[in-house]
Formats: structure tokens, sequence, C-alpha cells
């Protein structure tokens, strides 16, 4: 493939993340990020694959860039997820110092 399908590509696959995330419920968002945590380790590997068989200084950043947004998404997913579960559990009565 050309590099300028590639970053065709690239940039249609960001307009279209950005509308089917900003169409997600935001009472719907926090559930769905920990089912998504294993859609974006696949996105991850998949961003790894490419960035390993890049033949051009070009595919080499953006995938290096993919990489990177991967990662941060990847992390930010199950961060978000343990919060949400922390919101869950049971707290153990606090003892007054009186």
């Amino acid at each position: 493939m050309s590099e300028v399908a590639l970053l065709t590509i690239f940039v249609l696959s960001i307009f279209v993340g950005f509308e089917v995330v900003s169409k997600v419920s935001t009472v719907l968002h926090t559930p769905l990020m920990s089912g998504a945590n294993a859609i974006h380790g696949v996105v991850l590997v998949g961003a790894i694959l490419v960035t390993g068989s890049s033949e051009s200084a070009l595919t080499l950043v953006l995938g290096l860039l993919a990489i990177v947004l991967a990662t941060v998404n990847l992390v930010g997913g199950f961060v978000v997820t343990d919060r949400m579960l922390e919101m869950f559990k049971v707290k153990a009565p606090r003892k007054d110092a009186s």
C-alpha cells in the first residue's frame, strides 16, 4: 500500500473513532470501557506488528504514535475500570476517636 493510502485510512479511522465514541451515552461509557480493554489490547498488538514491518520513516512515526496512543487508551481503560469497581466495594465503618 502506498503511504498516501495508509495516511488516508489513518485519518478516516480517527474521524470514525471520534464519531463512535462521542455517540455513547455517558451512563454507558464506564461499563463499556471495561469490556473494550480487550479490543484496545488487540489494537496495541496490531500497531506493534505494523510498526515492526514499516519500510519508511512516515509509517514508522505513525506506527509509534499509534503504539503510544493505544497504550494510553489501554492503561486509561484499566484505571477507569478500577475506579468504577472501587465505588461498589463495601466500606468498613470508621471508629470515632472520642
